[in-house]
C-alpha cells in the first residue's frame, strides 16, 4: 500500500509514506555528501503539482526547495538546523492541496 497523501524518498532508496516531522528529521539526518545527498517529498501520484526537496550543500548545511505549481510558488533557501527544516517542511506540506485529504474547517468559536 502506498502513501495516503505523500511520500518522502531519499537518494539511497529509503522511503517513508506520509512522513511525520520526526520521520523527516530522520531522513534529513541520514543525508551525506557522497551517496545519499537529497530527500524529495511529493504527493504519491503520477504528475504531482508540488514537491519539496532537501539537499546537502558542499560547503555545509542544506538547500531546501519548495515548489507548488498551483500556487505559483517556487522558493529556494538554505539552512543548517535539521529541526527547523523538518518543522518548516511539515507546516508547508500541511498547507498543500492533497486530493482525498479531509478539508480542515476553521471555526469562529
Amino acid at each position: 500500500m502506498g502513501a495516503q497523501y505523500y511520500g518522502a524518498d531519499s537518494e539511497n532508496g529509503d522511503r517513508i509514506d506520509d512522513p511525520s516531522e520526526d520521520a523527516l528529521f530522520m531522513l534529513i539526518s541520514d543525508l551525506n555528501g557522497s551517496d545519499n545527498t537529497f530527500v524529495v517529498v511529493q504527493p504519491d501520484e503520477d504528475d504531482p503539482v508540488w514537491f519539496a526537496s532537501v539537499a546537502v550543500l558542499d560547503e555545509g548545511g542544506y538547500e531546501i526547495v519548495r515548489r507548488d505549481t498551483t500556487r505559483n510558488e517556487h522558493e529556494v533557501t538554505t539552512a543548517t538546523g535539521i529541526n527547523d527544516i523538518a518543522r518548516d517542511l511539515t507546516v508547508w506540506m500541511a498547507a498543500r492541496d492533497i486530493p482525498g485529504r479531509p478539508n480542515r474547517q476553521v471555526s469562529a468559536f
